[in-house]
């Protein structure tokens, strides 16, 4: 099974891809999109259409069996969590372009499944997708969060009649 998991944001948005057969996960290709330009920054509309085509691309090249999403952190405030929202709308739109699955899980759950802990900080998280995943360097901190998301739904594939998804 080939998941990508996203960790939405509208300035930033961490994308992984892994693979996961015969319990084992394999990363496949991990990065963070930045949405704005190096100069001045770009509207919210145009970064939600530069997600949108970055990520039908990344569906293109590397044609997921699932996507799955970290779903809005309710701690945020109000305003944080509408655009979360807008780039979690972006990327469940590209997924059903394609006619893949959507599966999401809270931050708690995510955190749980990867550290044991589900109040774990970034760099708990980063340790840890690196510690799993054999990786040479940690990658950063929105691409663990993507890495994150993807162990996650690999962990629950196999039960996921008793996994709770959010």
């Amino acid at each position: 099974m080939r998941v990508l998991g996203i960790d939405p944001g509208t300035w930033k948005t961490g994308i992984a891809v892994v693979e996961f057969e015969k319990q084992k996960i394999k990363p496949i290709h991990y990065e963070t999109l930045i949405l704005q330009k190096s100069k001045g920054t770009l509207g919210r509309a145009p970064r939600l259409k530069k997600l949108y085509d970055a990520l039908t691309e990344v569906l293109k090249i590397y044609q997921p069996d699932v996507v799955a999403l970290e779903d809005v952190f309710f701690g945020l405030d109000f305003s944080a969590a509408v655009r979360i929202g807008e780039a979690r709308a972006v990327a469940i739109l590209a997924a059903t372009h394609f006619s893949v699955e959507v599966a999401e899980y809270s931050p708690t759950h995510i955190k749980q499944a990867v550290s044991g802990n589900g109040r774990a900080d970034k760099t708990q998280i980063q340790f840890m997708v690196k510690h799993l995943l054999n990786l040479k360097e940690k990658p950063s901190a929105d691409a663990a969060d993507a890495l994150a998301v993807a162990i996650s739904h690999c962990h629950c594939a196999p039960r996921e009649k008793i996994c709770s998804a959010t």
